[in-house]
């Protein structure tokens, strides 16, 4: 088992893991709790795929993925029977992870089928923010990446982290740990201490 590839089934549980935690914060049944565990999981590089041509979509060639998330739900369901009681942070740090280890392996599938690095860092960010995505608009929350902490900022710095790292001769084992640790320390910060970047505040003028 290659290194990405089991970095990519860990992101899986993980973000299928902020799903399940986003159904039972909203009451769902069984059912929603896997459907919103899916599309936080998978959402993204189902996007990914679809846009650069990379089909049948990485789930439908592996079931290992949703065997994966259908375990982590299980777990969540039979561990996890009072949402209520789970540490207000659990979520966004859970999330923080999957956005980091999506973010590395979005841009790395993209630069393994000859796209270049700027390419490579886009489809790193919709790995890494679009299942999320899904799974407030599913819940009818304003989704993390249009929040005012950074978030989106995180995952482009992991995407340019991997890409410079390859480009300077680094091999890929260590690109993809400097790469995740960069996007998940400048996450963890924001969550932390509230960073943001400075709003875009377009006041009316009053004469």
């Amino acid at each position: 088992m290659s290194w990405f590839y089991f970095f990519d089934l860990c992101g899986t549980a993980v973000f299928a893991l902020t799903g399940a935690l986003a159904a039972g914060r909203h009451r769902m049944d069984p059912f929603g709790v896997t459907v919103l565990a899916a599309v936080t999981a998978v959402g993204g590089g189902t996007i990914r795929d679809a846009i650069i041509g990379a089909t049948p979509v990485f789930w439908l060639r592996d079931p290992n993925y949703l065997i994966v998330i259908l375990a982590t739900v299980g777990f969540t369901l039979v561990f996890i029977r009072r949402p209520r009681k789970v540490p207000q942070y659990t979520l966004p740090i859970a999330d923080a992870l999957g956005l980091a280890l999506f973010t590395v392996i979005g841009a790395q599938k993209a630069l393994s089928l000859g796209l270049n690095g700027m390419s490579a860092v886009i489809m790193g960010l919709i790995t890494g923010v679009g299942g999320g995505i899904i799974r407030d608009v599913l819940c009818r929350q304003i989704p993390m990446v249009l929040r005012t902490e950074i978030y989106a900022t995180a995952s482009i710095l992991g995407g340019i982290a991997y890409t410079l790292s390859l480009q300077l001769g680094m091999n890929s084992q260590t690109a993809l740990w400097l790469s995740m640790l960069s996007a998940l320390i400048l996450r963890l910060a924001a969550i932390r201490w509230h960073l943001s970047l400075p709003a875009f505040d377009l006041k009316t003028r009053r004469d």
